[in-house]
């Protein structure tokens, strides 16, 4: 029984996982270690006692003990690195025949979510590749037998985009025993071929949202037969994504612009996430505190993809000289939405109706309804969708947009 668990256990993992968990092993115990110090220096302090040379570090004996752990961990870390690294061809042949299971890609995604950022800085190979998918089957256009791997392609794409810490899989919801998926439902009555995102949701959204738009370039041009039609259905970040994959593909004069003709948002925070906000506030009063300020390691671990939605950055110029966890105002770029494609989009909140509070606070529990709406108090970044383009759904919160039928009646509406 203790064996056939233990089996169950591993089969979420895989050999090649060995090198990337080692080297998040080591930067765990560094910043472990790193917030140690930190407290440790804090009493010093409070005693009129000198620290080392950077703020939040020992100096003397304490600061060797300190160093001496820094040392030996980055040493074997970097050997065990090293050795496993030779051994990567054997642990790929041993993982060859395995199948990917929606618990480990779960876990990778909420992974990459949060720390994709210095998962692709560090090199670490359990970062997310930008990649599409059909099938749950990785569509690939160097290959020459491509147009075997997407059967019956139709001259309508549907690319559906997913949230932070979120993937391709998760489109696959459960509503009242019965299972719910936007993409195949509309991909069935509307005559579409369904092709699904995943993407390292940790990066920042222009720089996930510039390589999208090349993928989309190179998909476009490979597709097995002329493309009349794009659609897009993205969620919550996804949006955001989108948006930036828009604005880069007709910045650079991309063709596959050419081809989109609808996109739907659901639960997108257009203006941004409360949530985030609290988090960077949090970080502001923890630093204020010299027994908490260490512990402001643990908030500034949270990745680029994350301190986007403080206010819905989408651009490189949005963020780009600024201090990730400063305490700053909104000073986003103005960013239309593209006036020749038809744009929707849906917002949920768990009150049963509309009020003040319901529309500036409870929204769908992450996103407000004002920022899934698009709504602004400055006129420069006001969305402005069509009364018809635009939907509210009560006692509905962000996740179930995902899997309600009505949301799916909703889009057929839209799209038909």
């Amino acid at each position: 029984m203790v064996i056939q668990t233990s089996k169950k256990r591993f089969k979420h993992v895989r050999a090649s996982d060995l090198r990337g968990m080692g080297q998040l092993a080591t930067q765990a115990t560094m910043n472990v270690t790193r917030i140690a110090e930190g407290v440790h220096q804090s009493v010093w302090n409070t005693l009129g006692m000198p620290g080392g040379k950077e703020p939040g570090r020992t100096r003397g004996i304490t600061g060797l003990v300190y160093n001496s752990i820094y040392g030996v961990t980055q040493l074997l870390g970097s050997g065990v690195d090293k050795v496993l690294e030779k051994q990567q061809p054997w642990f790929d042949t041993l993982d060859k025949d395995k199948t990917e299971t929606n618990e480990r890609t779960a876990v990778l995604s909420a992974l990459n979510g949060i720390m994709g950022d210095q998962l692709v800085e560090s090199n670490n190979q359990l970062a997310i590749p930008m990649t599409f998918y059909h099938q749950q089957q990785v569509l690939s256009w160097n290959d020459e037998e491509q147009a075997l791997v997407i059967p019956q392609a139709k001259n309508k794409i549907l690319l559906m985009i997913h949230g932070l810490c979120m993937n391709d899989r998760q489109w696959c919801g459960e509503y009242e025993g019965t299972e719910v998926n936007h993409g195949e439902q509309l991909s069935s009555t509307l005559g579409y071929t369904p092709v699904y995102l995943r993407y390292n949701t940790g990066l920042h959204v222009s720089l996930n949202g510039r390589e999208l738009s090349e993928l989309l370039e190179q998909l476009v041009d490979n597709w097995p037969v002329e493309i009349e039609e794009l659609t897009v259905v993205a969620h919550s970040m996804g949006g955001l994504l989108t948006r930036s994959a828009v604005h880069y593909g007709f910045q650079q004069s991309k063709h596959w612009p050419n081809v989109i003709k609808n996109i739907v948002f659901l639960g997108t925070p257009h203006h941004g996430a409360p949530l985030e906000r609290a988090g960077n506030k949090l970080g502001a009063i923890l630093s204020a505190i010299p027994y908490t300020a260490p512990f402001n390691r643990l908030s500034n671990l949270r990745s680029s993809g994350i301190t986007d939605l403080r206010y819905g950055y989408i651009i490189d110029e949005d963020w780009q000289g600024q201090e990730r966890f400063g305490n700053h105002d909104d000073e986003r770029l103005s960013v239309p939405l593209p006036p020749q494609i038809a744009c929707f989009t849906v917002a949920a909140t768990t009150a049963s109706e509309r009020s003040l509070l319901a529309d500036r606070l409870i929204g769908d529990g992450l996103v407000p309804l004002h920022s899934a709406l698009g709504i602004h108090k400055v006129e420069d970044h006001h969305l402005s969708f069509a009364d018809t383009s635009q939907k509210i759904f009560y006692g509905m919160n962000h996740m179930q947009l995902l899997s309600d039928p009505a949301v799916t009646q909703q889009l057929e509406e839209w799209l038909s």
